[in-house]
């Protein structure tokens, strides 16, 4: 700890730093929540989107054995040509929004394959749209931990350090000044006996 003057000017600067500390706690305290609640947002929306990639996949599988004898449909039949992100902002954090994506589908005969590779198309795309979100979704949580580690790190510093020591330098400039000024009083009652003492000798003689 550095070490501090004791003197009413330092004492004035300590009892501002104190007030400041604790004007911003509070809203450090109410954005670590908010952080808290965002994270818990994105952990159930990434719940619910592997969910529903995991039962996509598995009506999959009840037609893997028809693409893979009919050689029709082959997954990079459908390409991700864009993906359309925007910035939104939680708590001051810049995140990522998904709002969609476009793909471009290699051309087939409409005629000559099997009606279901539309079907199948369909559900590629979807899937891919839920593998994007996802990511999408596990960069805003992302970014969101790291603010939630940086904002609880300033919490706990002004909560368990800053404010706590802070008091205690104000405690001490306090007993210092207060201990300077009691030494002064009594030095002025004692000099105020001497020049009596003084006074009333030269009076005698």
């Amino acid at each position: 700890m550095a070490k501090i003057k004791l003197t009413k000017n330092e004492l004035k600067k300590q009892k501002d730093s104190l007030k400041m500390y604790q004007r911003y706690l509070p809203t450090l305290m109410l954005k670590k929540q908010q952080l808290q609640a965002e994270i818990r947002t994105t952990e159930l929306r990434i719940k619910e989107l592997t969910d529903e990639k995991d039962r996509l996949d598995e009506s999959f599988k009840s037609w893997i054995a028809v693409y893979g004898e009919t050689g029709v449909f082959t997954p990079d039949i459908v390409k991700i040509t864009t993906i359309r992100a925007g910035q939104g902002n939680i708590a001051g954090v810049a995140i990522p929004i998904f709002e969609g994506a476009d793909f471009a589908v290699s051309p087939y005969d409409l005629v000559s394959t099997p009606f279901w590779l539309d079907a199948a198309v369909d559900r590629m795309q979807k899937v891919l749209l839920l593998d994007i979100e996802a990511r999408i979704v596990e960069e805003q949580r992302r970014r969101l931990d790291h603010e939630l580690r940086v904002t609880t790190q300033r919490v706990n510093l002004f909560e368990k350090i800053k404010i706590p020591e802070t008091r205690g330098n104000i405690k001490k400039i306090q007993v210092y000044l207060g201990d300077q000024q009691t030494s002064a009083v009594v030095r002025g009652k004692i000099a105020k006996r001497g020049l009596s003492r003084a006074a009333a000798q030269e009076g005698a003689e």
